[in-house]
């Protein structure tokens, strides 16, 4: 049964993500960067229902050139010039002759130059109103993040920054794909949050979790002499995805463009198809 089928079905409204956690198909490179952005907001206005005026959340952005796609390639003949010296009689000592070149252009080897394009990267900063001084800073990977270049290295640079400082971190990792942030401890999974109190450092809170799981609930760190909030990111996550409309986006009879393991594979053919999507 085509999703349209479905979507028809159920009177053509928006349909929630069938997925009880993240939903791999949003892990795309073609919805990946709107989703990270609807993300961020959708982040920021969650916690500001929560919080008290002693703070704001402010979403900010990170910026740096990167050279590391392949499709940021411009093409240049590589044009020499040489001198070929021509045949021409002994000379002696009594009768010299001038020796004589021609210039000929040697024919272009066409090659590529990378351009730099400029990467903007949005992350999120709770601030206490009255200093201004950053209390939080709240991360949504992106797939440079995870990968070699300077994607990696500048978020690593800002991580590092962060973790030697009396800001807290929440990391929050939505992508199989690519190599995670280090830390030591805790087992592999899927996905995962990663909150790091500046008063209880090395020590992090691990939230691992699968593709076949939600997305766990968890205690946003503010000052010492505050309460915590809690970020309900699965349903944020749902929000989004209604708000998008990505059942019109997401192509279900297809596999995610991260494939995903054997057993969790057959979990989601069985998954889809009990939605009346395949």
């Amino acid at each position: 049964m085509g999703y349209s089928t479905a979507i028809g079905e159920v009177g053509g409204r928006e349909m929630r993500s069938p997925f009880p956690g993240m939903n791999p198909y949003l892990e795309s490179a073609e919805l990946w960067s709107e989703v990270h952005s609807r993300l961020i907001v959708g982040i920021a206005d969650e916690l500001s229902e929560h919080l008290s005026e002693k703070y704001r959340v402010a979403i900010e952005k990170r910026t740096y050139w990167d050279i590391s796609n392949p499709s940021l390639m411009v093409g240049i003949p590589d044009v020499s010039v040489v001198t070929q010296q021509t045949d021409r009689p002994q000379q002696t000592e009594t009768s010299p002759e001038t020796a004589t070149t021609t210039l000929v252009a040697q024919q272009p080897t066409t090659v590529t130059l990378p351009i730099p394009e400029e990467i903007q990267e949005r992350y999120l900063e709770i601030r206490e109103v009255a200093t201004g001084a950053v209390i939080t800073a709240i991360e949504v990977l992106s797939p440079k993040n995870k990968r070699s270049g300077e994607g990696r290295r500048s978020y690593e640079r800002k991580r590092n920054h962060v973790l030697n400082s009396l800001t807290h971190l929440m990391e929050i990792d939505l992508l199989r794909e690519g190599e995670a942030l280090p830390f030591y401890g805790g087992s592999q999974s899927d996905y995962r949050i990663l909150i790091s109190r500046s008063d209880r450092r090395p020590s992090g809170q691990l939230y691992a979790f699968n593709v076949r799981q939600s997305i766990p609930v968890v205690a946003v760190p503010l000052a010492a002499e505050n309460e915590e909030v809690l970020l309900d990111l699965q349903t944020v996550l749902h929000q989004l995805y209604q708000r998008g409309r990505y059942h019109l986006a997401i192509d279900y009879q297809k596999s995610p463009h991260s494939p995903l393991s054997e057993e969790a594979t057959k979990w989601m053919d069985t998954l889809l198809k009990e939605a009346g999507i395949r």
